[in-house]
């Protein structure tokens, strides 16, 4: 049955199946999370970074990558936005985010002593669907 003006598509499916079209599944916040660690992984290693964990969990937080760049270690959030511009950014690491980041990275640093006397970096990758990936090095630091 062809579609004519006046009907739906899905009423019309409906008519030659029987049955209701499939609904295309929205991403949830988790898989889209777990999406923008795996292309900012390939990222940082492309950039010449080494992974050293990934998703580090401590009582205050979380770290989404924690990578060496050199003798640096880098602790990196990652935000991957559909929708949000790179001007939105500030708003979404805001002072409480920042804290607990450099709260677990305190943790990270106390439970692998073998990193504990490098330099440390905090950064920012921030992605968007078919755009190039935005890598924000020294996006904040811990000033205590």
């Amino acid at each position: 049955m062809p579609w004519t003006p006046g009907k739906s598509p899905k009423s019309v499916i409906r008519a030659e199946t029987g049955r209701d079209p499939p609904i295309a599944a929205a991403k949830s916040p988790l898989s889209r999370g777990r999406e923008g660690e795996d292309r900012a992984a390939a990222e940082i290693e492309k950039r010449g970074l080494s992974l050293v964990a990934r998703n580090v969990r401590s009582p205050w937080g979380e770290v989404d990558l924690v990578a060496l760049d050199g003798e640096t270690l880098v602790f990196i959030e990652v935000k991957n936005w559909p929708i949000y511009g790179i001007a939105d950014l500030e708003y979404s690491i805001t002072g409480e985010k920042q804290r607990r980041i450099i709260e677990t990275a305190k943790y990270f640093l106390r439970t692998h002593r073998e990193y504990s006397d490098r330099p440390i970096r905090f950064d920012v990758f921030f992605l968007q669907p078919g755009k190039p990936a935005r890598h924000l090095e020294s996006a904040f630091m811990d000033m205590e």
